[in-house]
């Protein structure tokens, strides 16, 4: 049976035109919208993808201007205050997933969900790179019998932009929320000020400056692992590709403490390194996430539900992924 197209709200921005390039080259045949409020521009990101159709997006409509078009899911590549792309996707069926809002925007999402939670699965896709991180830190959590602390720092080079929209969301979320959601000691609190401000080797070694940052990966590994001690630190600097004399990357540093299988005390460190940025890094997250959705993995479609990515996604089919586009999932010297 054919599959009606995928709709990609702002889908001609960087992180969904690397989306659809990750999503065709499993699924070349999957149809796309590239729908946007400005109908020249997504026609021409519809004509270099190929084989997708531009369309113009009327966020004020109940069918966003689309008529009875026919879609089978609607991703939103943008900060969707309105949650137009939601209330669609809710009233058509079909799985949706958002990628751009804060930790602390989440409620109206839920509060959707709850008044129609059999309509059809609904992705919180704010982790960092929407589960390369969860899904990597996870993955390296099954060495443990417990774990205490999780230290995420996540390192953009400072010519990994990800175009104006990644800048317009950025500037909103450190202007609404400039404190760092944390957890500590099993408690939940916000650093800010001196307490917020840290320091962490990158992958070559190199000392940066970073600041706590309110990723909701807090709480989903948090919830996943009961660890009482789990932060997020972002930095922005040159990647340790770049120091190098290569192309910019982007690097992900996760450390854990706890105890192994057999009690015993361990601490690990390890590194996400995608060597051609931020922006494809999130593009394959996004691709494989739709995979699992609408079943084109080979397995049933996923049901109505409320979901973080890490729980959709296979953590070895997305680590192999990782790999055949020149990332890693690599230990570093503790």
């Amino acid at each position: 049976m054919p599959l009606d197209p995928i709709l990609f709200m702002g889908g001609s921005g960087a992180i969904g035109q690397h989306t659809a390039r990750a999503l065709r080259a499993v699924h070349p045949d999957v149809p796309l919208l590239i729908g946007g409020r400005d109908l020249a521009r997504a026609q021409q990101a519809a004509e270099q993808i190929g084989g997708a159709l531009g369309v113009a997006i009327d966020p004020k409509a109940d069918d966003l201007g689309l008529g009875d078009r026919q879609i089978s899911a609607v991703v939103v590549f943008y900060m969707d205050h309105a949650l137009a792309g939601l209330r669609y996707a809710q009233t058509q069926g079909v799985p949706h997933l958002s990628i751009s809002s804060g930790i602390f925007e989440i409620a109206p999402e839920i509060a959707t969900y709850m008044h129609r939670p059999d309509a059809a699965p609904i992705v919180l896709g704010y982790e960092w790179m929407v589960g390369a991180t969860t899904v990597s830190t996870l993955h390296i959590a099954k060495a443990f019998a417990r774990v205490h602390d999780i230290t995420v720092n996540a390192l953009v080079d400072e010519q990994d932009s990800g175009g104006p929209t990644v800048a317009a969301d950025f500037e909103h979320l450190s202007k609404m929320l400039p404190a760092a959601l944390t957890r500590r000691d099993g408690a939940y609190i916000w650093r800010e000020g001196d307490d917020a401000r840290v320091s962490f080797r990158a992958v070559d070694g190199t000392r940066m400056e970073a600041n706590g940052f309110s990723s909701i990966d807090v709480v989903g590994l948090a919830a996943a692992t009961g660890a009482p001690n789990v932060q997020f630190n972002l930095a922005s600097g040159v990647s340790s590709t770049r120091r190098q004399g290569r192309p910019k990357s982007t690097e992900i540093v996760i450390e854990l403490a706890g105890d192994d299988l057999q009690g015993q005390s361990l601490r690990t460190r390890h590194a996400v390194v995608h060597p051609a940025g931020a922006a494809l890094l999130t593009g394959l997250s996004v691709a494989m996430l739709l995979e699992r959705l609408l079943g084109l993995d080979g397995q049933p479609p996923t049901p109505p539900g409320l979901y973080f990515p890490y729980q959709l996604l296979d953590a070895c089919a997305f680590l192999k992924r990782l790999e055949q586009e020149g990332g890693q999932l690599s230990a570093l010297q503790v």
